[in-house]
């Protein structure tokens, strides 16, 4: 697993209330309709197509619509609360205080650029000052408590096998691409991602003083490195096997197996007292601990000075932020910068999310949206659990323990309990680059607080401004930040039929979460321990595969496909949300009723809701990124995989055989 507006009036309840005629808004953008394409052909493009092919992306953005891109609007709201906030005389150490003056210390360009890279010469001394592999370590270790993190990936979270305590994590690491595959792939495109980033390495060290020979020698260096430790990295998808990918070992023993990594001594210098970690993947830090002494010292050097400066190239003068926007323009085919301000609003909510988020919530949310959806969610628990008891697949023992974990889900909504308190972190209004180094370690501290202690269940992963949601399988957690309930997801003047195909279908979604390829595996408590009977797990894992293999044969961009594999858990999640937010809908009055609005059944109000949450148009090159890295798949499938696998799609759109994505009944997969 890797986050508004002025409400009105309530609309009804689960199963008792009315809606008004005043309530009987539209919500269905019928102009965005193209009435040339059948639903059954493509529901995406027929609800989507018009918006779609009208529609421009900015020129400073890589896609434009729903989801993960109504941040972009939803951060010229934040960018209001800063501008108020910086411009105010804010008593020191105050939220508005803290805020204000580190999105003002970015704003501040002319301070910024005259610095030019000043800032991190202090760090490049330092490396060239490593003279073995043990002072090499304690570099890594004393930077990566200040955010620069490079051969090793260090956290804190819950044990798998005992989620109430935190233990310390290790993972793979040291590589600059968005993945391993990223070193290895031959096509066009990723060639052409490998020359950008290779490119980029060159013109850091140019910024940095070298001379265009010496760039190009040490940048060879650098990528030739990363190429050796992307070679040791498990893929994408193999990282989604719970299993593998956990391995508590005692730190004692690791000084025989790996001593040029000297854990003990690691650990003390990352300030971490544990006689045992989770090395999430071995094999990686086994390749590291013999290339620590099979690389000459001098080339890491060059190595860490390389990753250095790409960690901090955005927050430096105005060169480097060119050449990392440069490089990741290859990724995203963004065409040029973003404003300035929308980059310190991002870099606000990224390092004083919660802060920030207070703030959000005070000017813009409103408090019986949470109580709405709280109920929503109680209904959609209900749905679920139906459903759970109808499947044909599993034993009656595996159903009990499924409705006990169901029913252990914890529901957070809106924002967090209890807020996270950054009073320590002295953030200064003329200095950017030294804010985020405080912020980082401030981050570093706060994680490292809880390492060995019990698991604060009220912690939240996002901030509460961030338009997603999610489902956290150590904790068994649903969260649904403010953020998101707002429209096409939340409105409390849409009809039900609107509600429960837009926020109903996430918190499906996210539900779904807890019994996906991944959640199955933990219980009610967030531990990994099996529940399942033998053959309810094979079951299970048949009717995955059959939609891994559905899911692999959609492509995009012509030739590329969805990779099933690694999009298993949120198309699970999709398939699920659908028919579980459908199921609850029907309990309603409105769901019971044949009453049109626009011309449309309540059923097909509740299909279109489904596809207009997830009207996105994005670049090709983002595209092309999004399906090698995204777990979740591209839009066009997030809406017709699911309805070509659902009988009441069919039903209230008159699907036949011959629309090209009808599917024989027996061809439907159906998990949840």
């Amino acid at each position: 697993m890797n986050k508004i507006l002025v409400i009105c009036l309530t609309v009804a309840l689960f199963t008792i209330g009315s809606y008004s005629d005043a309530q009987k808004k539209s919500f269905v953008d019928v102009a965005g309709l193209d009435p040339q394409i059948k639903p059954g052909d493509d529901f995406f493009r027929y609800v989507n197509g018009r918006w779609y092919d009208a529609v421009k992306i900015a020129s400073d953005q890589s896609g434009v619509g729903s989801y993960s891109f109504m941040n972009i609007p939803q951060k010229k709201l934040l960018q209001n609360i800063l501008d108020s906030v910086s411009k105010a005389k804010n008593t020191m150490h105050s939220i508005e205080q803290q805020v204000g003056d580190f999105y003002e210390s970015g704003m501040d360009l002319a301070t910024i650029n005259k610095r030019g890279y000043q800032p991190v010469k202090p760090i490049l001394e330092r490396i060239n000052a490593i003279n073995s592999t043990a002072s090499l370590l304690g570099f890594v270790a004393t930077e990566l408590k200040s955010g620069n993190r490079s051969i090793i990936s260090f956290g804190v979270g819950p044990d798998n096998k005992n989620s109430a305590v935190n233990i310390a994590h290790v993972y793979q690491a040291g590589i600059g691409l968005p993945d391993r595959d990223y070193y290895f792939k031959t096509d066009s495109a990723t060639l052409h991602v490998q020359q950008a980033y290779q490119q980029y390495i060159r013109t850091l060290f140019q910024l940095t003083g070298s001379s265009g020979a010496e760039a190009t020698r040490d940048a060879a260096t650098a990528y030739s490195i990363e190429k050796t430790l992307a070679a040791a990295h498990k893929t994408n998808i193999e990282l989604r096997d719970v299993d593998a990918n956990y391995h508590k070992l005692p730190v004692i023993p690791l000084g025989k197996t790996q001593p040029n990594l000297a854990w003990g001594t690691l650990l003390a210098g990352l300030g971490a007292s544990a006689d045992s970690i989770d090395m999430a993947q071995p094999a990686y830090y086994n390749k590291l601990d013999t290339l620590l002494k099979t690389i000459p010292l001098d080339q890491w050097k060059i190595y860490i000075k390389a990753i250095t400066l790409e960690n901090y190239a955005e927050t430096l003068s105005q060169s480097f932020v060119d050449a990392s926007f440069e490089f990741n323009k290859a990724l995203s085919g963004q065409a040029t910068q973003k404003p300035r301000r929308q980059i310190m609003t991002e870099q606000v909510d990224n390092f004083l999310g919660e802060a920030l988020g207070q703030l959000y919530v005070k000017r813009y949310f409103n408090e019986d949206a949470k109580k709405r959806v709280l109920t929503l969610v109680n209904n959609l628990q209900k749905s679920f659990e139906n459903r759970i008891n109808q499947l044909n697949w599993m034993s009656d023992s595996t159903k009990q323990k499924a409705r006990e974990k169901l029913y252990a889900i914890t529901k957070n909504i809106g924002y967090p309990d209890k807020w996270r308190d950054y009073s320590k972190v002295e953030i200064k209004r003329t200095a950017y680059f030294e804010n985020i180094i405080a912020l980082s370690q401030n981050d570093y501290e706060f994680q490292l607080e809880q390492l060995n202690k019990p698991v604060d269940k009220t912690q939240w992963g996002l901030d509460p401004a961030t338009v997603t949601a999610y489902y956290n399988p150590s904790v068994n957690k649903i969260v649904f930040p403010a953020g998101i309930l707002q429209y096409p997801y939340f409105d409390f003047a849409a009809d039900d039929a609107i509600i429960y195909g837009g926020i109903g279908m996430v918190i499906g979604h996210e539900m779904t979460h807890a019994f996906d390829d991944q959640g199955a595996r933990f219980d009610k408590d967030g531990n990994v321990k099996n529940w399942w009977t033998k053959e309810d797990f094979q079951r299970f894992r048949t009717r995955t595969g059959q939609l891994a293999a559905l899911y692999s044969s959609f492509t995009v961009l012509d030739t590329v496909h969805v990779k099933g594999s690694l999009t298993l858990g949120e198309n699970t999640a999709d398939n699920g949300g659908v028919a579980i937010a459908y199921d609850a809908f029907k309990m309603t009055q409105q769901g019971k009723s044949s009453e049109k609005i626009d011309g449309f059944t309540p059923d097909q109000r509740f299909f279109l809701s489904v596809a207009r949450i997830w009207r996105v148009k994005t670049r090709d090159a983002f595209l092309r990124t999004y399906v090698n890295t995204n777990p979740h798949s591209p839009a066009i499938w997030r809406v017709n995989g699911p309805l070509m696998n659902f009988e009441p799609f069919y039903k209230a759109f008159n699907v036949q055989p011959g629309d090209k994505n009808y599917k024989p009944e027996d061809q439907r997969v159906k998990i949840w």
